[in-house]
């Protein structure tokens, strides 16, 4: 999805806490004796527990896009295809008329549908469409968003946290995630790249 300018950067600088390097000192075994091994495998130890002490504590509404691009169900495919294409954006949450979550369509939804099974590439739909020498897009012409969105989305709340994110990205092979009020409307969304630049922190001593 987009950056939006006004979004807080989640990339932090972390104060390296007591606790931090009480944590990463348990988990070297026997007597330290601190040598430049020790202090490198210490630092890297101490890294890793204020890196997952951070990610645990930023929420997606911290770093989620609040202003999001989205479709409707009745949204026709070819508009779809414009808008993601005009944006530069992969995938887009689609919605129903009062506003609530009704899906998710992406570019690998297209793909598929135009016969990129396996690969699920561009050069896949050009290798088909040379090989039944037509346009393979013939099959999805005249339908809209809700015909080839997936549905229900995998959605997150305001709450969750980007390790759980994270979590969820890695067990369901997706790029990006709808945040959705208690009610099911779209607040925001959170893409990889917001997990990336949440986990980018700088450590000081």
């Amino acid at each position: 999805m987009e950056d939006n300018p006004d979004k807080k950067d989640p990339s932090l600088e972390i104060e390296i806490s007591d606790d931090d390097i009480l944590e990463a000192m348990k988990d070297i075994s026997g007597y330290l004796d601190i040598t430049p091994a020790d202090l490198k495998e210490l630092y890297k130890l101490t890294y890793r527990h204020a890196h997952d002490r951070i990610m645990k504590s930023v929420k997606a509404r911290d770093i989620m896009t609040r202003e999001v691009v989205t479709v409707r169900r009745t949204t026709p495919l070819m508009e779809v295809a414009e808008i993601m294409g005009s944006r530069g954006i992969s995938g887009v949450p689609v919605l129903e008329d009062n506003g609530a979550l009704a899906g998710v369509i992406s570019g690998k939804d297209f793909l598929a549908s135009m016969g990129a099974k396996e690969n699920m590439n561009f050069m896949s739909v050009i290798a088909e469409c040379i090989k039944c020498g037509g346009c393979v897009t013939v099959a999805i012409s005249g339908k809209k968003a809700e015909d080839l969105m997936k549905a229900p989305a995998i959605t997150v709340d305001e709450g969750t946290t980007a390790a759980d994110i994270a979590g969820i990205f890695s067990a369901r092979k997706i790029n990006r995630v709808p945040v959705t009020d208690s009610h099911g409307r779209l607040v925001g969304i959170v893409s990889r790249a917001d997990i990336v630049r949440a986990s980018t922190i700088r450590l000081r001593a």
